[in-house]
C-alpha cells in the first residue's frame, strides 16, 4: 500500500433407519397371493454438524469426524442459528455468550480474543487454516464458529496459547438456497447480504455470498463501510472424491476508535459519545484477497486423504490519534498518534491421511499429517507530531504526520511440520487420544532502521497431546487431557524479534484439563471442565544482573467452565454458561508487573444465558443476559474495569413462507458500562440501548 493512504463441514455420522415394505412379484414357483414380510433396511445417513443452538460434531480438535461429546477438550460452537437469532455481525458479537471467552479492544482496528487469560490477535483460522492478520472479520460467509480452549499445538501449530477460534465457511452443496437479508437500526446502521447457491449439474454445485454495510456508531465520528464477496464451488467427480474451491474479496473501512482514558484507576466517566483524539485522522482499511482449495478422497480400504491449500493477500493500513495517558487532576489528557501499514502474503498447505485399522478388538484412527507454509510481511510505522496535553472539554488539536519512519521491517517465516495422532477405542467405555507434532519455524527478520536487530532464527519444537476418555454410558464422556503449544519470539504478528530476544527459546504453554460432557437428551448438551494453563519461558529482566534478560515461568490460570446448549422443551431453546478464572502472575516481570498480579482482562466470573421461546409457528421471543465481574486493563493491575450485567432481547415473526422479520435490542435497560480495553487509557464504553430490524426473504 502506498503512502497516500495516510490521507484516506463435515456432518456427524448417524444411522438412519428406513422402513421399506417390499412387494415382490412372485416367480412361477411362488403362490400368486404370497406377500413377503416387511424388511427393515438400515443405511448410513448423514445428519448436520449443528441443529438449532446445539452442535454434534467437529473435525477441528482431532482432525477426525468426532462427536463433540467424545472430544477430550472444551469446545464451544456458535451455530448458524445462533448467528441468525442474535443478529451477529462480528467475531466479538459471536462469542459474547460463550463462557470463558471475551474480546479485548484491539486498538479499535482488529479482533483480539482473550481465552483463559491469554490475549491474541493471531489465533484465528478459516476452515482449519491460519488467518492471522490483524483485522475485523465478518460472518457473512460463515456457517459456524468453533472456539477450542486450551493449548492447541498439535492441531494448529504455534500459537493457540489459551485457545483458537476457527470459522467454518459456507460450502456449496446440492440443496438450493436463495436468501436476501437486509437490516437497519440505531446509529444509521444499514446492511444488505445475499446467499445464493445450489446444483449446477449432477457433479458441480455453486454458492455465492455477498455483503455490503454502511453504518455509524454512538461514538462521535465513528463509521464503518464494508463489502465482501465469496464464491465457492463443490465438485464431486465420484462418490469417493470431493473438491471444494473458494475465493474471497473483502474490504473493511472504518474509523479507529480507542475509546476513553482513565482517571484515578478507573475509566473516565464523561459523555460516552466523546472521541478522545481525532476521528477524521483515524482511518482503518483492510483488504483481503484469498483463494482456497480442498481435496478429499476416500479409498476402498477405508483410508481418507485430505489436502488443503490457502493463499491470502492482506493489505492493512490504519492511522489513529488517541488518548495516551490518564485524565489529570487539571482536566487535561495527553494525546499521541501514528500510522501503520502491513502487507502480508500467507501460503499454507496441509495434508492429512486418516488410516483406520484394528489390532484385535482395539480400533484405531491414525492421522498422519504435514503442514508447509510461508508468510511474508512488510510493516512500517510513522509517529505523529504536534500533539500535547490538552483540556478534555475542548476540541483536540490536529496531528501532523510526516514521512520519517519509526519502524520499518520485513519478515519471512517458513513453516514445516509433521504430526502423528492415534485416536484409540479400547472398548465401548474407554477411548484415548495421543499424538505429537514437530514444527520447524524459521524466521528471517530484517530491521531496516537498525541492522543490529536483524537476524535469522530457527525454532524446532514438539507439541504433544494426550487424553483419556471414559464413557460410563453412551451419552456421557469423562476425560482428562494434557496439551502443549509454543509462541515464537517473533510473536503473534511476526514482528517482535530483536537482538535482545532472538537467542531465547519460544514461550511455552501447557494446558491440563478434566471434564465431563453429557447429551442429556438428543436435543440438549451439557459440559463442564476444570483446567490449569501455565505460561513458561517468559522473558524478563534478570533481577541479579539488570543489564541481562532471563526466562521465568511467569503465569498461571486455573478455572472452571460450564456450558449448556440445545432445547429445554420443543419451543424453548437455550445456550450459555458460567466461567471462573483464577489468574496470577507467578514471577515479577517488570517493576509494574509484579508477582501476585492478575492477568489482563481476565474476569474471575463471567455468566451468560440466551433464551428463545417460540410462542407458536409464527411468533418467537428472545431474552439474554451477559455479565462479568471486574477485571484489570493490563497485567500491571493499575486500572480496573468495573463489572456489569447487560440484558438483550429479540422478537421473531414469520410473516409468510418466504419472509422472516426480526428485531434485536442490545442493552435493553440502557446500562452504562465498559466492555474492554487495549491498555490503561484506551477503554471501550458499551453501547447504549440499540436496535436492529432485519428482514430475510427466501425465494
Amino acid at each position: 500500500m502506498s503512502m497516500s493512504h495516510a490521507t484516506r463441514s463435515l456432518p456427524a455420522r448417524r444411522p438412519l433407519a428406513l422402513a421399506v415394505s417390499l412387494a415382490v412379484l412372485a416367480s412361477p414357483a411362488l403362490a400368486a397371493d404370497k406377500v413377503l414380510d416387511e424388511v427393515q433396511v438400515t443405511a448410513a445417513g448423514e445428519a448436520p454438524a449443528t441443529e438449532g443452538y446445539q452442535a454434534f460434531s467437529s473435525r477441528s480438535s482431532t482432525k477426525t469426524d468426532t462427536l463433540l461429546r467424545d472430544t477430550p477438550q472444551s469446545v464451544s460452537v456458535v451455530t448458524s442459528q445462533q448467528i441468525k437469532d442474535q443478529a451477529v455481525q462480528s467475531m466479538a458479537e459471536a462469542v459474547r455468550y460463550t463462557p470463558g471467552v471475551t474480546f479485548a479492544q484491539g486498538e479499535g482496528n482488529r479482533d483480539a480474543a482473550v481465552i483463559r487469560g491469554s490475549i491474541s490477535t493471531g489465533d484465528f483460522y478459516l476452515d482449519g487454516v491460519r488467518d492471522d492478520v490483524q483485522y475485523y472479520r465478518d460472518v457473512y460467509n460463515i456457517d459456524r464458529i468453533e472456539v477450542l480452549k486450551g493449548a492447541n499445538g498439535l492441531a494448529f501449530g504455534r500459537g493457540g496459547s489459551g485457545g483458537v477460534i476457527n470459522r467454518v465457511s459456507k460450502e456449496a452443496n446440492w440443496s438450493p438456497i436463495r436468501q436476501i437479508s437486509a437490516s437497519v437500526g440505531s446509529f444509521h446502521h444499514k446492511r444488505l447480504a445475499a446467499d445464493v447457491g445450489g446444483a449446477l449439474n449432477e457433479t458441480v454445485a455453486g454458492r455465492i455470498n455477498l455483503v455490503t454495510e454502511d453504518s455509524e456508531s454512538f461514538r462521535d465520528g465513528v463509521s464503518l463501510r464494508r463489502n465482501g464477496i465469496s464464491p465457492t464451488l463443490t465438485i464431486k467427480p465420484s462418490d469417493k472424491t470431493k473438491i471444494v474451491l473458494s475465493a474471497e474479496h473483502f474490504n473493511d473501512l472504518r474509523v479507529t476508535d480507542r475509546g476513553v482514558p482513565s482517571r484515578n484507576g478507573k475509566p473516565f466517566k464523561s459523555d460516552e459519545t466523546r472521541f478522545y483524539g481525532n476521528a477524521e485522522q483515524s482511518p482503518t482499511e483492510t483488504t483481503v484477497q484469498a483463494l482456497g482449495a480442498t481435496i478429499e478422497h476416500r479409498f476402498d480400504n477405508g483410508l481418507k486423504l485430505t489436502n488443503k491449500t490457502r493463499f491470502a493477500d492482506y493489505d492493512k493500513y490504519y492511522q489513529n490519534v488517541y488518548a495516551n495517558g490518564p485524565v489529570t487532576n487539571a482536566g487535561t489528557v495527553a494525546l499521541a498518534g501514528y500510522l501503520d501499514d502491513t502487507q502480508r502474503q500467507n501460503l499454507f498447505n496441509q495434508t492429512d491421511l486418516l488410516v483406520p485399522f484394528k489390532t484385535g478388538r482395539v480400533s484405531h484412527e491414525l492421522v498422519l499429517g504435514t503442514e508447509f507454509g510461508r508468510q511474508q510481511s512488510e510493516n512500517f510505522r510513522i509517529n505523529a507530531s504536534g500533539l500535547a496535553a490538552q483540556p478534555v472539554k475542548k476540541p483536540f488539536d490536529i496531528a501532523t504526520f510526516g514521512t520519517t519512519k519509526s519502524r520499518n521491517s520485513e519478515t519471512t517465516v517458513d513453516v514445516s511440520a509433521v504430526y502423528l495422532q492415534n485416536q484409540i477405542t479400547f472398548t465401548p467405555n474407554w477411548q484415548a487420544v495421543i499424538g505429537v507434532r514437530e514444527d520447524r519455524f524459521k524466521t528471517d527478520f530484517t530491521d531496516k532502521l537498525n541492522a543490529a536487530n536483524s537476524g535469522k532464527v530457527v525454532d524446532a519444537k514438539l507439541s504433544p497431546r494426550a487424553a483419556l476418555i471414559y464413557k460410563p454410558v453412551k451419552d456421557v464422556s469423562i476425560y482428562a487431557s494434557y496439551s502443549q503449544t509454543f509462541v515464537p519470539r517473533a510473536g503473534d504478528q511476526l514482528s517482535s524479534l530483536s537482538a535482545a530476544n532472538q537467542g531465547f527459546d519460544p514461550e511455552e504453554f501447557i494446558n491440563k484439563e478434566v471434564g465431563v460432557k453429557w447429551d442429556a437428551r438428543p436435543d440438549l448438551s451439557l459440559s463442564a471442565a476444570l483446567y490449569r494453563l501455565d505460561r513458561n519461558n517468559v522473558l524478563v529482566t534478570d533481577p541479579l544482573v539488570v543489564t541481562q534478560a532471563t526466562l521465568v515461568d511467569g503465569q498461571e490460570v486455573k478455572g472452571a467452565e460450564f456450558e449448556v446448549s440445545g432445547k429445554l422443551t420443543d419451543r424453548w431453546s437455550v445456550l450459555g454458561g458460567y466461567a471462573f478464572a483464577d489468574s496470577e502472575i507467578t514471577r515479577s516481570q517488570t517493576t509494574a508487573i509484579r508477582a501476585g498480579n492478575e492477568t489482563a482482562q481476565t474476569p474471575r466470573h463471567t455468566f451468560s444465558l440466551w433464551n428463545r421461546y417460540d410462542l407458536n409457528d409464527r411468533f418467537g421471543l428472545g431474552l439474554g443476559v451477559i455479565s462479568r465481574s471486574e477485571m484489570y486493563a493490563l497485567d500491571s493491575n493499575v486500572v480496573t474495569l468495573p463489572g456489569y450485567a447487560r440484558v438483550d432481547a429479540a422478537a421473531y415473526y414469520k410473516a409468510s413462507k418466504s419472509l422472516d422479520l426480526q428485531l434485536n435490542i442490545e442493552n435493553l435497560t440502557d446500562r452504562d458500562y465498559f466492555v474492554n480495553a487495549h491498555n490503561d487509557n484506551n477503554i471501550t464504553p458499551g453501547s447504549p440501548i440499540a436496535a436492529r430490524l432485519s428482514a430475510t426473504y427466501t425465494f
